[in-house]
């Protein structure tokens, strides 16, 4: 086990939008080191956004981000020879970074089109609380309600 935490890296927000947000999705996008392919994609998907639903892409963005963030998870916690699954409350960081995970799988899941298509299509099925990362979403709070019987035992 870690002595100790390790430090939170301090993240710069995005050129276009200004936002930590935005950067960290791109963080999650990148593959192989590619950052600016990783950057012209999400801003693609931006662009997408805003042609399709007429509205400002980052209030679609922050409010996909909002509606998928799980308010509570189980973890596993171990109770002499059983382990049970107690459902405790997500922290501010791991629901954004849960969100973003949940987001970006669900994108490369879908079919045909350009990876920044199927990144404004699932940011706007988000933002509409419908599509496969709400789905992802509900599981886990389904999950964290039939295991209420166990929350005495709270890490």
């Amino acid at each position: 086990m870690r002595r100790s935490k390790p430090e939170r890296r301090e993240l710069l927000p995005d050129i276009r939008f200004n936002s930590l947000n935005v950067q960290t999705m791109i963080q999650h996008v990148l593959k192989s080191g590619k950052k600016s392919v990783a950057t012209g994609l999400v801003y693609d998907a931006m662009d997408f956004i805003k042609e399709r639903t007429e509205k400002n892409p980052m209030e679609v963005f922050d409010g996909a981000l909002k509606n998928v963030g799980p308010a509570m998870e189980v973890r596993p916690r171990r109770v002499g020879g059983a382990t049970y699954q107690v459902p405790m409350e997500v922290s501010a960081d791991r629901r954004l970074t849960l969100a973003i995970r949940w987001i970006l799988s669900s994108t490369r899941e879908r079919a045909g089109k350009s990876f920044a298509d199927k990144l404004a299509s699932e940011l706007i099925d988000a933002f509409n609380e419908t599509g496969a990362s709400i789905r992802k979403r509900d599981e886990t709070h389904k999950m964290a309600e039939a295991n209420r019987a166990f929350s005495h035992y709270r890490i």
